[in-house]
């Protein structure tokens, strides 16, 4: 089990704070990114303000769905990246001793090693506060705290207060505060040989007075444009100077300071994109907006008040470190798809708004994502929904250039909807460039699917699922149909060329094609997407059935085929255990042994084994959970009845084999393996699913995956975690208009309890414990939930608790409750 030695709690909410002590360069991305401060409309690394990008400092501020295109030439091949824009940097904001003697220097942990740093993260207050002593060569020494924010209520708003205390001595300080439009793209290091400015067009000026400044710049080929307004004043008065440098704008005061005593500086920046609604121009609302905000005090209250509501929509009560972790993953996913994510065009990024990797594109990690949004914020899960059905056409136009029918969605998407992923990537282990097969995930749709899916059941929006969720999942029900082939000698429709969830196996051992056969999660998802797609289409409303037929030229004769393909699509098999793909069990097995001794870490196995002239599609070795991924998504009984539909016999004792024999055979390169592993094993393992668990919890704060987390969060797995104690442990199902539960508690997370939002119905109290499941409805004229167990099923009335035991100790019950 991996060891883990989290930041000490700072105070006494150990639950809510997170602190780092000393200055450690090595550390310094990791921390920037896991001190992220973000509001679902934009976010800012936990950089240090008076810290410039280099090998250390990774400063950057990313807008949702700011994306821009840029050409590379990398291996004497042209290639098109679509990137999330690291936008202009408004954090700057740096001081040193003396005043106008451009000699000395300026005071940084790099320059001037701290005598004592420290950061501390407060999670229910959604502050950054940062402390640390400086000594120059004279023996003078200043004290700095900064507190930072961005705003929760006001998504276009952030600030930062900075206090400056002379210990012993007295005299002038300089200090600049600005912005800074010269920052490019240079937050992840394999990307470095290809182009990164994405900002042109700077102009910096000031508003009338003497305290606000403003920089405007458009990115190069999407021609977003970009206005952002600073306004820096010092609690001891003075008037600002204000400098311009190319790409910068900069404000400069000059306090005395007396021995002892502080000065406050604070900085209130305002954020606005062409991509807004409601402004004629981005800069002129970024300096009206500034103009307006009030003190900084008052911003701090108005932003602890937003996060307190959202803190009450999403409580989490798990107990020790695990439900400190959990928190801290809830804080940075609310602080990616926040309610101000409702009102845009974007969908789920991989990496957050936390970092460059994966260049802020949004893969399938939505999957992960969605099923704990909807049942704390559908509106944000509705909306990250409409990102996929604006893309539909896109979808359309995809599958009509590969020669399909209805819709097939890129692997990774960005501004438009059109495949993004690279078509080469870079091995930093042998420094070569490889091709890149990635775009043959078609199981992306699949998880799309499932994602309207589980909204409609969470939520029962019957005017989404009748409109826009049956239009997408009309299209890749009829993209699966026309991609599975018939097989005479099978006697069944098979799925050729794709790549599964295991991105390690993209081609056959000397194949000239890239691409396996009859992945087993795809052609099940597959099978399973076009059975609800059926369902959903007897379902309809005849006139909104009908409606539907003629806008999309859907043809009676095609549901037959639907139905046909549904039930006699080939799964394959090997030793009695399902098979990863058609010819798996055929490959060679890995001398595991030989290759963790050697290389201690082997999750990227891939790298390693290219670095050796050799390739990982000869092995019986997996990057991630792919078989068992059919086991996250489907509970136990539905996964049984999915393969009854396909006409194979699956009990509890093969699938437990089918798990133990993968669960040798996985290197784990990706944070969502250990998720989905944490997720499957209380049903089939128990004994063996607590250091999933730990490591799903571990994976960003240890940063397990060797410095990928200081290129931005995971932020699907880190959702998976709190779907884990939601969903996972608990078995609850929203299905059918009821909750349905079959828990599989584990002795290091077996008593908790959270508030879900079912169906109008918010507040809803689930208390998992080692006896029962306790399930309580807030008062209110809503109509009662039903909740079942097993054969048991109770109807709950708003005001009352019903208790579920565990191990059949006995009936369903329910009494009245008090609020």
């Amino acid at each position: 089990m991996v060891e883990v030695t989290p930041p000490v709690p700072a105070d006494s909410s150990p639950g809510w704070a997170w602190s780092y002590e000393g200055y450690d360069p090595a550390q310094e991305r990791l921390r920037e990114s896991l001190c992220v401060l973000g509001n679902g409309y934009f976010a800012t690394r936990g950089a240090l303000p008076e810290c410039a990008a280099d090998a250390v400092h990774s400063p950057g501020t990313y807008a949702a769905g700011c994306y821009n295109r840029l050409e590379s030439e990398v291996a004497g091949q042209r290639v098109e990246n679509e990137d999330l824009v690291n936008l202009p940097n408004w954090l700057p904001l740096r001081f040193r001793f003396g005043a106008c003697d451009p000699a000395s220097p300026w005071l940084t942990p790099d320059t001037h090693p701290p005598l004592e740093h420290r950061l501390k993260l407060d999670l229910r207050a959604g502050l950054l506060e940062r402390t640390t002593r400086f000594a120059d060569d004279e023996g003078r020494h200043l004290s700095v705290r900064q507190l930072r924010l961005v705003h929760m209520g006001d998504p276009h708003l952030a600030a930062l207060r900075t206090e400056l205390t002379a210990e012993d001595w007295s005299g002038q300080l300089e200090v600049e505060s600005g912005l800074d439009g010269t920052v490019a793209n240079t937050g992840v290091a394999r990307y470095q040989q290809l182009a990164h400015q994405h900002l042109t067009h700077v102009h910096t000026g000031e508003a009338p007075g003497n305290d606000t400044v403003w920089l405007r710049c458009r990115t190069s080929t999407s021609d977003i444009r970009v206005g952002m307004a600073a306004r820096t004043t010092l609690d001891s008065g003075g008037d600002a100077v204000t400098a311009h440098r190319p790409g910068h704008v900069v404000s400069l005061l000059r306090p005395h300071l007396e021995r002892g005593r502080t000065v406050t500086v604070d900085k209130c920046v305002a954020l606005h994109t062409s991509r807004d609604p409601a402004i004629s121009d981005p800069l002129h609302a970024a300096i009206d907006r500034v103009g307006r905000a009030p003190g900084f005090a008052e911003l701090v209250r108005s932003h602890r008040a937003a996060w307190e509501q959202l803190w009450r929509t999403c409580d989490l009560e798990v107990p020790g470190e695990s439900g400190r972790i959990l928190r801290l993953h809830l804080f940075h996913l609310v602080q990616t798809l926040s309610p101000h994510t409702a009102d845009l065009d974007v969908g789920v990024p991989a990496r957050g708004l936390h970092g460059e990797a994966y260049r802020g594109h949004v893969f399938w990690d939505e999957l992960f994502v969605l099923p704990f949004l909807n049942l704390h914020f559908p509106e944000v899960s509705r909306a990250l929904l409409n990102y996929r059905h604006r893309r539909l056409e896109q979808a359309r136009f995809a599958a009509l250039d590969a020669g399909r029918a209805g819709a097939m969605y890129p692997w990774q998407s960005g501004s438009d909807g059109r495949e993004e992923a690279q078509r080469l990537h870079l091995n930093p282990r042998s420094e070569r460039w490889l091709p890149d097969h990635s775009r043959l995930q078609h199981h992306v749709g699949s998880a799309i699917a499932y994602n309207v899916w589980q909204y409609g059941e969470a939520t029962g929006d019957a005017e989404f699922m009748h409109t826009k969720g049956a239009e997408i999942l009309l299209q890749i029900a009829r993209f699966w149909a026309d991609a599975a082939t018939w097989d005479e000698a099978h006697q069944r429709y098979r799925i050729l060329g794709v790549v599964g969830p295991d991105e390690y196996h993209d081609a056959y051992p000397g194949a000239a094609r890239p691409g396996i056969d009859d992945n087993a999660y795809t052609n099940v998802t597959a099978a399973w997407v076009l059975a609800r797609a059926l369902d959903l289409l007897c379902s309809l409303p005849e006139p909104r059935r009908r409606d539907l037929f003629e806008r999309t030229e859907l043809a009676t004769e095609e549901l037959g085929v639907w139905e046909d393909v549904s039930r006699r699509l080939l799964v394959p098999w090997h030793r009695g255990l399902i098979s990863q793909f058609a010819g798996y069990g055929e490959l060679a097995e890995l001398d595991w042994g030989h290759y963790r001794g050697a290389y201690g870490d082997i999750r990227r196995l891939d790298r390693i084994l290219e670095a050796e002239g050799d390739t990982v599609n000869r092995y019986q070795a997996s990057k991630q959970a792919d078989v068992l991924m059919l086991g996250y998504l489907f509970s136990p009984p539905e996964l049984h009845r999915l393969f009854r539909r396909l006409g194979y016999a699956l009990d509890d004792t093969t699938w437990q084999r089918t798990v133990d024999y993968y669960l040798g055979r996985t290197s784990h390169g990706s944070t969502l393996s250990s998720l989905v592993h944490a997720w499957v094993l209380p049903r089939v393992r128990r004994s063996e699913a607590w250091r999933y668990c730990h490591e799903a919890l571990a994976g960003d704060i240890a940063d397990l995956q060797g410095g990928t987390t200081g290129e931005g969060v995971h932020l699907g797995a880190m959702a998976g975690t709190l779907d884990l104690v939601q969903r996972g442990l608990t078995g609850l199902e929203p299905r059918g208009g009821a909750l349905r539960l079959d828990p599989a508690p584990l002795p290091e997370l077996s008593r908790y309890e959270l508030s879900i939002r079912f169906r109008g119905h918010w507040g809803v109290r689930v208390r998992l414990t080692t006896d029962d499941v306790r399930i309580t409805v807030p008062a209110s004229d809503r109509e009662p939930i039903d909740v079942a167990m097993g054969d048991h099923s109770v109807s709950v009335a708003p005001g009352e608790t019903c208790r579920l035991p565990l191990g059949g100790r006995g009936p369903l019950s329910r009494r009245g409750w008090a609020p």
